[in-house]
C-alpha cells in the first residue's frame, strides 16, 4: 500500500491544485503529529488516533512550543484535511477530529493606508528615472491599484498583461485565474517599465515580468522590504507590508462605493466570508458619513 503522506501529497497537489508551498505545510504539520504520537507507548499509528491523543497535542504545542492558539488551528487545518483525505480513500471510518472546535483568536485588524498616505507615495515621492526607480513604482501601483498578492505579483509572466483590454491574468490560491482590470496610471508604468527591462544588459528569467537588476525574478522579501521603506517615509503604522497594500485597495473601493461582490472576484476570495474581514474600515468612513449627514446629529452638534 502506498504511504497515506505520500498519498495525500499527491491528491493535495494534483486534486486540490495547492501550491508547493502550502503542500510542505501540510506534511510538516501531519508529521509533526505523527512524531509525536510516537512517543508514547501505545503504539498508535495516524489510521488509529483518538481525540485525546490530538488534545493532547494541542496543549503540547501551547505549553511547551509556545505556539499562539492562531498557529495552533493553522496545524489542526492540516491534520483535518488529512483525515477527509482518509475518509475519502476509506482507509479510515471517522475523523479524530469530527468534533473538534477551533481554538478562539483575536482577529488581526491591519489598518489600510489612508488615500493621503498612498497619493504622498505614488504620485509625491520621486522616483529616479532608471530600471529600478520605474520597477519600484510599478510594484506599488500594480499591488494598490489590482489588490493583488505578493506571491501572485512575482509570479506574472510576460503574457501576463493584455495592452489591448487593459487586463491582467492573475495566478492565484490553488492555481486559480482570474482576469483584474488595469487602470491607466498603472498601464503607463508598465510601458515605461518594459522600456527599462528591454534595455537591461542581461535577463535570465526572461519569461517572468518584474525582474532585478541582474535580471532575475525578485523574492518574496524583496517586495516586503521595498513596500516597507517607502511606506516608512510617510506613515507611521506598525504594519507596512504587500498584504496592507491589498487591505488598503479593498477598503478604498468600499469606501468609494463598491459593493461587497465585486470586490471578492477582484481579490480573488473563495467566499464573501474571506472579503468581509475588509469591511471594519469601510464601516468606519459610512459612520462619519452618517454622523456628518444625519440631520438629528447635526442639530445636537
Amino acid at each position: 500500500m502506498i504511504n497515506n503522506t505520500d498519498a495525500f501529497a499527491e491528491y493535495l497537489l494534483k486534486e486540490k491544485n495547492y501550491s508547493l508551498l502550502t503542500l510542505r505545510a501540510y506534511l510538516d504539520d501531519v508529521r509533526g503529529f505523527e512524531q509525536f504520537i510516537k512517543k508514547d507507548d501505545s503504539g498508535a499509528t495516524l489510521q488509529d488516533v483518538h481525540y485525546t491523543q490530538v488534545r493532547s497535542w494541542i496543549v503540547s504545542l501551547v505549553e511547551e512550543g509556545g505556539l499562539s492558539n492562531r498557529s495552533v488551528n493553522r496545524k489542526i487545518a492540516s491534520l483535518k484535511a488529512f483525515y477527509r483525505f482518509l475518509l475519502k480513500a476509506k482507509q479510515i471510518e471517522f475523523s479524530p477530529l469530527q468534533k473538534h472546535k477551533a481554538l478562539k483568536t483575536e482577529k488581526k485588524i491591519h489598518l489600510p493606508f489612508s488615500e493621503k498616505e498612498m497619493q504622498d507615495v505614488v504620485e509625491y515621492n520621486d522616483y529616479p528615472d532608471d530600471f529600478e526607480g520605474v520597477r519600484n513604482r510599478l510594484i506599488i501601483e500594480l499591488l494598490y491599484t489590482t489588490g493583488i498578492r505578493r506571491a501572485e505579483l512575482i509570479s506574472l509572466h510576460l503574457g501576463s498583461y493584455n495592452a489591448e483590454s487593459s487586463t491582467l491574468k492573475v495566478l492565484g490560491k490553488r492555481n486559480k485565474e482570474r482576469i483584474v482590470p488595469v487602470l491607466r496610471c498603472t498601464s503607463d508604468v508598465l510601458s515605461e517599465y518594459m522600456v527599462k527591462r528591454r534595455a537591461l544588459p542581461e535577463v535570465i528569467d526572461s519569461q517572468v515580468l518584474i525582474l532585478n537588476a541582474s535580471g532575475k525574478k525578485v523574492s518574496e522579501s524583496f517586495v516586503y522590504r521595498l513596500i516597507n521603506c517607502y511606506f516608512s517615509v510617510v506613515s507611521g503604522k506598525v504594519k507596512k507590508s504587500p498584504h496592507v497594500l491589498r487591505h488598503t485597495f479593498a477598503t478604498h473601493l468600499l469606501n468609494n462605493g463598491a459593493d461587497l461582490n465585486s470586490v471578492k472576484e477582484l481579490l480573488g476570495h473563495a467566499s464573501l466570508a474571506s472579503t468581509q474581514v475588509y469591511t471594519h474600515s469601510s464601516l468606519a468612513e459610512l459612520k462619519k458619513v452618517y454622523k456628518d449627514a444625519h440631520p438629528r446629529n447635526r442639530n445636537n452638534s
